[in-house]
């Protein structure tokens, strides 16, 4: 046992401590242990990010459960790693090299790849050392990477089964381009928002001079690539120039008027133009009626060859001189503003451009049917629930995916290409390919990358050694993994793609359950974010406050897939009640015999009702903590311990057992002792998943059985006990906690000092229980000559504290000098009274009202009703004086 310090200083033993965890590997698993395994993957944030509030909350929620687990008894892996981030880390060493004056080009594949390499390797640590500053009790010693060696054979794998059971296939799509990032992105890491914007009506007149048509358009500048117009074959008004041609304006090109049940007869004039190469349907009316692709921008968005005299202009310098040309040709026919949905990249915030490209695609109807299973039957469950819903209206409308990327950086797709143009063979391998196996022509890999996502989706499984060769004993033991805390930000982008993946790879679903956190917003209520520069550094909380105050801060008072707003007020009530706990430590510390060396109770029958009183309440937290843990409440969960801590714990019991150590009964000390350490050591263990550091400094301080003396990650975590069930005497201790509190309420109404002693009489039913509790009464309510009686015949100038079991009577004159205290609230009620009339006086105000922010109105409401309150209070205690 060593000494607790006096006062209590995080910063004086956190970074020591998470030092041994790691130093006695009590973060490793043992797949050979013979417990049950409790598996958790953690997302992999990105190689080169840093914590941010969003990774401290998903962390933390990992964390407690991990370590209520290991407590639990099982064998415990929370396994951590990387993601290698495609777009985002390519992006961070292209503007590197472009302060250096160079480009991806300049270097070639390999050099850039190196490069990158060397920033991942330079940056790639800092977040690891983050979580660990936090107190993530992951297996370190397993850390995996989604580019080390395993997850790459894992990506092959999958590639080449998928393509060979005929559900990948290259092709050319619409997809989502980005100009920036000059690379397809899928539809779910497009941020879609509303925008205002026009709809150009243009004239495109028939080519036999017979007159013109009328179609509006929200881009001009994709005209260029137009290849007909459409109508409604049901639309009455257009079945005449079914057939007929247009001249496509500023192009001169003759483009034909075609019926497609994809028109809306209703939405504009009930005319459309068909742009395959830049919009999804009008690619699928294409393909449904043979029109050529003539895509008219380039990777950057700038007008290409097939733009005429608009080449090499941006797409909205192109716009510009589009609108400009048609005008004065007297094409333009009006122009309406217009609001629609625009689709913005969600890593630089580019518009995105709907784009015809050969990419690589996965079909993902029969992909997605048993993952949608998988969930409706309940094999993997969503908390809560309601993710259930967005999840399958995904699922069941899911299109194809496009898995390749215009990056370097990344798992490069294993298809080569033969260079003889007549021949041009495509072979899918895992080993590199040279020659053609058709006709004996050089071949060349695939530039592009998998999307980020490609290799994600197989985390779960990937990182325990499927696909390496041999089923490895981690997979066979720690797979299927129990829970996936996750944000409900990507349920598409990661949590979908793993459920259907793990199920199409291994025949296995990827966990059991997947918890939601919600997003940590600003004191406003807004997303936190670096364009409104209100994020909060999680690191310098920790500095500040201990990673234990920000750890409970973020579980508090929070349901999962709820969002919270941050406050940092909420980090000091929380480092508060780290301290109270400190302190109640040390006091009991402070009391022990020397002699006291394990911790146990005494004999049942040496208990005292207050002991008993605890004890049960002790009890019974024990079971409920262990219930709201396994239904992952956890912000319940850590209300429950923290009240019992300080208003049961710190607040009374302790309070309770001061009348003992002041007495000359050692036995009676040694069972305070013994029931106070007993209770300290359980809180400890309730309290540890939620505060690791403080929870294992005290513990530290404490006598311990030997098996538990270590540390308190490797203690067991306690259950019920069916014999510390003391339900009769916790009810009947309660009654008299009720009217100690009710005696302290009314003095606090009346201003009586603490330290004033009151001479007071109880009347009760329950004689013997209150007359064997009198030294509480005086301890902790400031009662001295204390009658207890069932019947007190007068109430005459005395004042009442009453519960259901019992009454305190007390005379009046002790509590207060009553004219003094008549002055004192009289003058109380002329300033509550003048806050009343001044509240009033703008509430009646229509200006104000009307006009003023609506918070503002809401504020001068609220100040008026607690003046109210407050003049309502003091007109009853003025009442009490007579």
């Amino acid at each position: 046992m060593k000494e607790l310090a006096k006062t209590y200083s995080p910063k004086d033993f956190e970074e020591r401590i998470y030092k041994n965890w790691e130093q006695k590997n009590y973060f490793h698993a043992d797949s050979k242990s013979g417990k049950t395994p409790y598996t958790v993957v953690i997302p992999p944030p990105n190689v080169t990010g840093i914590l941010h509030m969003g990774h401290a909350l998903n962390n933390t929620y990992q964390d407690i459960l991990c370590r209520w687990k290991r407590m639990a008894g099982f064998e415990v892996l929370w396994l951590p790693g990387t993601d290698h981030a495609s777009i985002s880390t390519e992006a961070r060493v292209v503007a590197k090299l472009k302060s250096e004056g160079l480009s991806k080009k300049d270097l070639g594949r390999e050099k850039f790849l190196e490069r990158t390499w060397d920033w991942t390797r330079e940056y790639g640590g800092i977040i690891i050392s983050q979580l660990k500053k936090l107190g993530s009790s992951c297996d370190w010693e397993r850390e995996r990477f989604t580019l080390d060696d395993g997850c790459s054979k894992a990506v092959q794998k999958v590639f080449l089964k998928l393509y060979a059971d005929g559900k990948a296939y290259r092709g050319l799509r619409i997809v989502n381009w980005c100009p920036v990032c000059k690379t397809s992105i899928s539809d779910i890491e497009c941020d879609y928002e509303e925008k205002t914007g026009n709809f150009w009506h243009v004239k495109y007149p028939f080519s036999d001079n017979s007159g013109f048509i009328e179609i509006a358009t929200t881009r001009p500048e994709t005209m260029l690539g137009d290849t007909a117009v459409a109508v409604n074959p049901d639309d009455e008004r257009y079945k005449d120039i079914i057939g007929k041609t247009v001249i496509l304006p500023l192009m001169n090109r003759e483009i034909p008027v075609i019926a497609d049940e994809y028109v809306e007869k209703d939405f504009g004039t009930g005319i459309v133009k068909i742009t395959p190469a830049h919009d999804p349907n009008d690619f699928e009316v294409g393909l449904r009626h043979d029109l050529p692709v003539i895509n008219v921008m380039d990777e950057q968005a700038v007008i290409n060859q097939n733009g005429g005299k608009y080449k090499g202009l941006s797409r909205y310098e192109a716009r510009k001189e589009i609108v400009k040309d048609l005008e004065e040709a007297g094409l333009l026919v009006k122009v309406e503003e217009h609001v629609h949905n625009v689709g913005e990249c969600d890593r630089c915030k580019t518009v995105i451009e709907p784009w015809a490209s050969v990419q690589w695609f996965v079909r993902m109807k029969e992909l997605a049917e048993p993952a949608i299973e998988a969930v409706k039957s309940g094999r993997v469950r969503f908390i809560p629930k309601r993710f259930e819903n967005s999840y399958l209206s995904w699922m069941e409308n899911i299109r194809d995916w496009c898995i390749s990327r215009q990056l370097w950086w990344g798992h490069r797709i294993p298809a080569y290409y033969c260079q003889n143009q007549d021949c041009e063979h495509l072979e899918i391998s895992g080993n590199e390919v040279f020659t053609c196996e058709k006709c004996g022509s050089p071949m060349k890999q695939d530039e592009d990358t998998f999307d980020t996502w490609f290799s994600s989706a197989l985390w779960a499984f990937s990182t325990l050694g499927w696909g390496s060769g041999e089923e490895t004993e981690d997979f066979k033991y720690f797979f299927p993994t129990s829970t996936l805390v996750t944000a409900a930000d990507i349920i598409f982008h990661w949590v979908a793609r793993m459920i259907f993946s793990s199920l199409e790879y291994t025949g296995e679903i990827p966990f059991n359950t997947v918890l939601f956190n919600g997003l940590v917003r600003d004191g406003q209520g807004r997303k936190m974010s670096k364009s409104l520069d209100n994020g909060v550094d999680p690191l310098e909380i920790i500095d500040k406050y201990g990673a234990d105050a920000l750890r409970f801060t973020l579980v508090s008072g929070n349901a999962p897939g709820n969002d919270m707003r941050w406050s940092e007020e909420k980090v000091t009530a929380s480092r508060n009640f780290a301290n109270k706990l400190w302190n109640a430590a040390r006091y009991v510390f402070m009391n022990l015999p020397e002699t006291m060396k394990t911790v146990e109770l005494p004999e049942l029958e040496k208990l005292n009702i207050e002991d008993k009183w605890l004890l049960s309440k002790y009890n019974r937290l024990n079971k409920e903590v262990t219930v709201n843990l396994d239904a992952f409440e956890l912000g319940v969960a850590a209300g429950k311990i923290q009240d019992f801590i300080w208003n049961v714990y710190c607040d009374w019991y302790i309070e309770l057992t001061k009348p003992r150590f002041t007495g000359d009964d050692e036995a009676a000390k040694n069972t305070a002792c013994h029931v106070l350490l007993y209770v300290m050591e359980g809180m400890l263990k309730l309290l540890h998943p939620f505060l690791p550091f403080i929870t294992e400094e005290i513990w530290q301080s404490m006598p311990h059985s030997a098996k538990e003396h270590d540390s308190i990650m490797v203690s067991t975590w306690r259950e019920y006990k069916q014999e510390l069930d003391f339900s009769e005497e916790e009810v009947d201790f309660e009654k008299v906690v009720e009217l100690i509190r009710a005696i302290r309420n009314c003095r606090s109404e009346m201003n009586v000092p603490p330290s004033k002693q009151i001479s007071t009489e109880i009347e009760t039913n329950d004689i013997d229980l209150f007359k064997n509790c009198i030294k509480f009464f005086e301890k902790l309510s400031g009662c001295v000559n204390l009658e207890i009686n069932e019947k007190i015949n007068s109430s005459e100038n005395k004042i009442i504290a009453v519960t259901a079991h019992a009454r305190a009577f007390m005379p009046m004159e002790e509590l207060v000098d009553i004219e003094k205290e008549r002055a004192r609230l009289e003058k109380e009620l002329v300033s509550a009274q003048s806050d009343i009339d001044f509240v009033m006086k703008q509430l009646n105000n229509k200006n104000f009202v009307e006009k003023a922010p609506a918070e503002q109105v809401e504020k001068a409401r609220e100040k008026l009703h607690k003046a109210e309150e407050k003049a309502g209070k003091i007109k009853t205690s003025l009442e009490a004086l007579i």
